[in-house]
């Protein structure tokens, strides 16, 4: 028996790999990764094979032609949700629907499923061109978000404050939002159906948060919500993090409900999930995003850190068939990590202040993803960090304090390309 695991590069999913890895050997099965290019992850796998997975018609290929029974089939990355998808549908294997899998991906289309349901989210609506978004704009108001159809991490997202920032800001986000993510495997439909076209949104004023769910025979377990302080904008890039949440109780129970909402609405009855809200006058859940899969980089490692619950052992077994352990512990700890970004884009010359850091007892983890050499880009033209730092607080009021202590030492040096 072998478990498939469709995959692109990213540096930030060693973790979620090498459990992966853990777990099919627990299990007596082989761990079949499908990605090209793969350098590193092929020590984490046992068997690799080479496949374009911006195809999803090559996925199924790739895993039809395979001679081993598979029992189950997963991905870590956003985009390759819908080609799992499709190959979970032809071999009977437990994953959202090939329907589902769009919705969470096409972010007008999940705007418009969740509208039908009645979903709390900010009015919203598409334009092409400038003249049609100052049309859009009366009806969203001031201030708004632009945002790309596809994509994901705040890639090439921007609020901005009214018409004269429209103006500026419109066909640079436009033209990024498509340019930026043409390797997307929706990217050519998306471009047909929408004509290049950019998502504008109400901003919507209030803390932000994560859920992090697990859905087994269509019922939300929500195990831990995330704090996100930093940025409220104007590019929204994910900096910090920190769970558990500070929210007050009744909040936090109305966010996971929010949160089963969402996966009504989108059709998502089985997996890993990771959704997005702004809190409207700090209570009222308004949904921003919404992701058919765990969550991204170190969210895997930090609800398993505070929380005791393993989110890629979990979506392993209902990929499997097999029924998970979702018992998060009574007291969590609190953890926080950090995105590493340099102060400005070029030529990565090196990390300074990582021994130092590595060296603090509250940091539990700390990767560089990053050779010196590479080209380092910044919000709004990168979906993710650099490295991320991740680290323990004694407590959940001491989390910001530690948070600043912590970032204070670290710093990625660049030099103009």
């Amino acid at each position: 028996m072998s478990i498939l695991v469709v995959h692109k590069g990213n540096p930030s999913r060693r973790r979620h790999l090498a459990r992966a890895a853990r777990y099919a050997a627990d299990h007596g099965e082989e761990l079949v990764l499908l990605m090209a290019g793969a350098t590193w992850e092929a020590e984490l796998a046992d068997r690799v094979v080479p496949v374009d997975t911006a195809n999803a018609e090559d996925v199924l290929a790739a895993v039809k032609a395979e001679t081993a029974p598979v029992s189950g089939v997963v991905t870590f990355a956003e985009a390759l949700v819908p080609a799992v998808a499709r190959v979970a549908a032809e071999l009977g294997l437990p994953w959202v629907s090939e329907r589902t899998a769009q919705l969470a991906r096409d972010k007008y289309r999940m705007r418009l499923a969740a509208q039908a349901h009645d979903v709390r989210q900010p009015r919203f609506g598409l334009a092409r061109d400038l003249d049609e978004a100052f049309d859009v704009a009366e009806g969203v108001g001031f201030p708004l978000v632009l945002k790309p159809v596809l994509g994901t991490g705040s890639m090439f997202v921007r609020s901005v404050a009214d018409r004269d920032e429209l103006a500026a800001h419109f066909e640079f986000f436009r033209h990024g939002a498509w340019a930026g993510f043409s390797r997307d495997p929706l990217h050519r439909a998306a471009v047909a159906e929408y004509g290049g076209g950019l998502l504008l949104e109400e901003f919507v004023p209030g803390p932000e948060i994560s859920v992090e769910s697990l859905v087994v025979g269509g019922v939300t377990h929500s195990v831990a919500i995330h704090d996100k302080p930093l940025p409220t904008g104007p590019t929204f890039e994910e900096v910090y993090a920190c769970t558990p949440t500070r929210l007050p109780a009744e909040v936090a129970a109305t966010a996971a409900a929010a949160a089963a909402d969402v996966h009504a609405a989108l059709g998502i009855d089985v997996g890993g999930t990771h959704v997005e809200f702004r809190l409207r006058n700090g209570t009222e859940p308004v949904l921003l995003e919404a992701a058919a899969r765990l969550g991204g980089g170190p969210i895997y490692r930090s609800v398993l850190l505070s929380t005791g619950v393993d989110l890629v052992e979990g979506a392993l077994d209902v990929a499997t068939g097999r029924a998970p352990g979702i018992e998060p512990r009574e007291r969590p700890a609190a953890v926080g990590f950090w995105n590493i970004f340099p102060e400005r884009a070029g030529r990565f010359v090196a990390a300074r202040g990582v021994e130092e850091a590595r060296a603090d007892p509250r940091v539990v983890e700390l990767d560089i993803y990053r050779e010196p050499g590479e080209p380092l880009a910044v919000p709004p033209q990168t979906f993710q960090g650099h490295g991320h730092l991740m680290f323990v607080a004694p407590a959940l009021d001491a989390l910001d304090s530690t948070f600043r202590e912590l970032t204070a030492l670290v710093r990625l040096e660049t030099e103009p390309t």
